[in-house]
């Protein structure tokens, strides 16, 4: 069974960047989409952005489109999540997830999440 971490998250102002990171066990790393949510203090958990087995394609929420970009590397069994232009809004404990199954991307179904890693964003 494959486990993510993530790592990356931390404190930062209001225009100023991230680039969160999933490391991935197992060898069945590259055969699944991978995505990221989040959510925040009150709030239910929300899609984010997600990437195709081999990274040739890729999807995001209205609300990060053009400021976040998702990729991989499958060499090193890792998935990254480089936010740019952070708003306030955007602090949330972030997760990644393996989504399992073919109905690209909005029918995947996610599971084997990890721990998530905390983004607060200052104004």
């Amino acid at each position: 069974q494959v486990q993510l971490v993530e790592s990356g998250g931390g404190l930062v102002q209001a225009g100023g960047s991230l680039r969160l990171s999933c490391a991935a066990s197992g060898r069945t790393f590259n055969r699944y989409a991978m995505g990221w949510f989040r959510q925040a203090p009150g709030k239910e958990r929300e899609f984010v952005a997600a990437i195709s087995w081999n990274g040739g394609s890729v999807y995001y929420a209205d609300s990060v489109k053009g400021r976040f970009t998702i990729s991989r590397d499958n060499a090193k069994n890792t998935v990254y999540l480089q936010m740019n232009s952070l708003k306030p809004e955007d602090t949330a404990v972030y997760y990644c997830a393996i989504g399992y199954g073919s109905r690209w991307p909005a029918g995947l179904d996610y599971g084997s999440w990890g721990q998530g890693t905390q983004v607060t964003v200052s104004s």
